[in-house]
């Protein structure tokens, strides 16, 4: 079994960390992480893929160890930053494992490059307008009005309690949860920055629903390979969201797990599982 290694590359003068391991000539596997998560949210999966895959996990700029972008960050520049640095270290053909904030970012690369993904899996990465919960309506009160009050009142979004509710809301036994992942994630979100960029991403989000006829059309037109697992809890991204994908992509295949939005605290095993029988399809 391969270590995972630790690395960092630059990205057109923005520094990129990342997560490698698996042997470099096996399948590639690219890991798109979430809010306000980065790639440690992967670390139970890793240890069960790199035997037949090499994966690669990038913290997303502006989360993690990547290098804070200034005010004005977007999903269109983060969905660059990320195409240019599968380009940078050799991932020319990958399949894509998207979770929230992760999917709006892989599913722009393979809209602009379907040549290049070979299958998609999506744990709570949506697509559809029906997998968005009441649980948007203020970041959508800041698309409709983006004043500084609807701004501030985002704020909430930030706090340490409510990054603790995200991973544990919906979690039939929050025992399972390690405080790993989340105590990471509030302190990640103490970075000088961090809190605007995170607020103009809230703002920006918008732009991926606007996408979501174009990530349909693809899905309709290239049919990708496409595994859903989905915790069926989730308090952002409905279980209509999963289901969703099988009006544009007939033979997707559609799991849910009984645990929330992060899933991977509880059921690493049995999304690896279901990962590594659908790629070996």
């Amino acid at each position: 079994m391969t270590a995972v290694k630790y690395r960092s590359v630059d990205v057109d003068g923005f520094k990129v960390f990342y997560r490698e391991a698996g042997a470099p000539g096996a399948r590639k596997l690219l890991l798109l992480h979430g809010f306000p998560s980065a790639g440690h949210m992967f670390r139970d999966l890793i240890p069960l893929l790199i035997d037949r895959f090499h994966v690669v996990a990038p913290d997303l700029p502006g989360f993690g160890n990547s290098d804070m972008p200034g005010r004005g960050h977007s999903f269109d520049r983060i969905a660059a930053t990320i195409d240019r640095f599968s380009e940078i270290i050799g991932f020319d053909r990958y399949a894509v494992y998207v979770f929230d904030y992760g999917a709006p970012t892989g599913f722009r690369l393979a809209v602009k490059h379907p040549d290049r993904i070979t299958a998609i899996i999506s744990q709570n990465g949506n697509a559809y307008e029906e997998g968005l919960s009441d649980g948007w309506n203020p970041i959508r009160a800041y698309w409709q009005d983006p004043s500084e009050t609807n701004r501030e009142a985002l704020r909430a979004f930030l706090k340490p309690e409510t990054t603790i509710w995200q991973y544990t809301h919906g979690v039939p036994d929050p025992t399972m949860v390690s405080p790993d992942g989340y105590s990471l994630d509030n302190f990640y979100l103490t970075r000088t920055g961090a809190a605007d960029v995170q607020l103009d991403l809230f703002g920006d989000y918008k732009s991926n629903v606007t996408l979501y006829p174009a990530f349909q059309t693809y899905f309709r037109t290239h049919r990708p390979p496409f595994l859903a697992v989905w915790g069926k809890n989730d308090p952002f991204f409905l279980p209509a969201g999963a289901e969703a994908f099988k009006r544009d992509i007939p033979n997707a295949v559609v799991r849910f797990l009984d645990t929330g939005h992060f899933a991977l605290e509880t059921h690493a095993a049995e999304i690896a599982a279901a990962i590594r029988d659908f790629l070996a399809r």
